[in-house]
């Protein structure tokens, strides 16, 4: 039985951070594949080098080719260009569709039996780009935005209530971006709704600021975009699959018929072991929280469309 080996594509910030918790938890040999030379070698013999001082005896490389990538387990791809300041997730649209279906048809190649989990933004849309591009069941692509932006609303519940974030659980579903739906009648504090425990305007406040973490974090930074806590994510999924761990998280998944949606992407809590996406738990939404899940998957929908023109256009 061999160690697991997981490509991580794009050697930028969040990939580059992805690899490293990936190596230092023992879970895995990484790849690290970018287009850039010199980039991924760099980075993985970096890397590398801190294994002896970490105490981990994964290996960790760096390259521009897919051969080396052959027989992983897990794909991640945060391949792309990321937002700047006053940027759209849909101005993103065109340009990322592209890198991505490039970047998965070049790894589901040397790698058929893989399972995708997607980073790159527009994350629902790109979802569906690769799930084409790859011909993989929806089992095995899956988008991490759930895990990220539910991280984000418990860090500010935990902070508005003064308790520990580990006491504190959060429920977010549809699409990642301004149309996130967070459910504070499901999100936790020690098993507490937090609507027993904040006034609405409160929780509103905090929903509105989960809505917009990504673009909070952007903001600050000036020149790219958060990587730390969407890196800690994506090893929380990594981790569940490779481990069978059967982790009940929020991700992007194919829905067919669950929610009322068909044929789409959406964000909803499921069940991530050693087969992928191995069901969606399906929860009865109020009439509120069904409509700006039904905005949300609507959102989704319209950048799936646009998609289609542009490939149409192309």
């Amino acid at each position: 039985m061999g160690r697991n080996k997981v490509t991580v594509i794009g050697a930028g910030n969040v990939g580059a951070t992805t690899a490293q918790r990936l190596a230092e938890a023992g879970l895995a040999d990484v790849v690290l594949v970018d287009i850039v030379d010199g980039l991924p070698q760099g980075k993985g013999l970096d890397l590398a080098e801190a294994a002896p001082v970490v105490r981990h005896d994964g290996a960790v490389r760096g390259t521009n080719d897919y051969a080396e990538t052959a027989g992983s387990d897990i794909v991640v791809v945060t391949s792309g260009l990321a937002r700047q300041p006053g940027m759209s997730r849909d101005d993103l649209l065109a340009k990322n569709a592209g890198i991505v279906r490039s970047v998965v048809e070049q790894a589901a190649a040397h790698s058929p039996d893989a399972i995708l989990i997607i980073v790159t933004n527009p994350l629902d849309a790109m979802c569906h780009v690769a799930m084409q591009a790859s011909g993989f069941p929806r089992e095995r692509v899956i988008g991490m935005a759930g895990v990220l932006d539910s991280a984000r609303f418990r860090t500010f519940i935990a902070e508005e209530l003064g308790v520990s974030v580990v006491d504190t659980s959060a429920f977010v579903l549809g699409g990642h971006g301004d149309t996130m739906v967070p459910l504070p009648r499901y999100s936790t504090v020690a098993g507490i709704p937090i609507t027993d425990l904040l006034p609405a305007d409160r929780i509103q406040a905090l929903v509105e600021r989960t809505a917009n973490g990504g673009a909070e974090i952007v903001a600050l930074l000036k020149s790219g975009s958060a990587y730390y806590a969407p890196a800690a994510s994506t090893f929380e999924m990594v981790d569940a699959i490779l481990r069978d761990r059967k982790r009940v998280l929020p991700c992007a998944a194919y829905l067919q018929g669950e929610y009322g949606v068909d044929g789409l992407f959406v964000g909803v809590p499921v069940v991530l072991g050693e087969r992928g996406m191995e069901r969606v738990l399906e929860i009865t939404l109020r009439d509120d929280e069904r409509a700006a899940f039904e905005r949300s998957a609507g959102a989704v929908r319209e950048l799936v469309a646009k998609l289609d023109e542009l490939a149409a256009v192309s």
